[in-house]
């Protein structure tokens, strides 16, 4: 597992983003503001591709978990399955997300999923954009010095930085429901 560490931003509201895989997920904890991402710290959890599935999924749950009890993120935002032509590695993708997500509800930390076109769309603009252009904007929108070199990396930034940006939102829309009385419809 490589990170890469980073000034702490403010407790309170880290976010942590996860691209699941069986043999890479990548992971990044960001805080800050949509309009003011500040990156705590990101890396790649790596599984040996010889192992036999089971014991991979058994390293990447230990491996998760071990990172939540050192991150303790406020939230989680998990990219969403897709369809790809390949099933079986479609299928082995589900069995990675399953372990991340159930080791997030075990630890408590609530979890938002997006599909790979919302994620693309929230950093780029673009829901089809290309992975090299994702990285690019990671890079930009967190300050780095150069873009991650992981695209699993790269993809979880994305991720957390798209639940991020929404928070702001979905925070005024409770907000003014909260303020707002209800009205019966008969």
């Amino acid at each position: 597992m490589r990170t890469r560490e980073r000034p702490a931003a403010p407790e309170g509201g880290r976010i942590l983003g996860v691209d699941p895989g069986s043999f890479a997920t990548g992971w990044g904890l960001v805080g800050g503001s949509g309009a003011r991402p500040v990156i705590v710290e990101s890396g790649v959890i790596r599984v040996a591709a010889r192992l036999p599935f089971p014991e991979r999924l058994h390293r990447l749950r230990c491996a998760f978990e071990d990172l939540l009890l050192r991150l303790r993120p406020a939230e989680a935002a998990v990219e969403a399955p897709f369809h790809g032509p390949n099933s079986r590695a479609a299928l082995q993708l589900a069995h990675a997300r399953g372990v991340v997500l159930a080791a997030l509800g075990g630890a408590g930390v609530p979890v938002a999923e997006y599909a790979p076109a919302s994620v693309k769309k929230a950093v780029t603009g673009h829901g089809s954009a290309e992975k090299a252009q994702v990285q690019a904007m990671v890079g930009r929108l967190l300050d780095l010095p150069r873009a991650p070199e992981s695209t699993d990396e790269a993809d979880a930034l994305a991720v957390a930085l798209c639940h991020l940006t929404g928070r702001g939102v979905r925070d005024r829309v409770a907000d003014a429901l909260a303020r707002k009385p209800s009205r019966r419809v008969l």
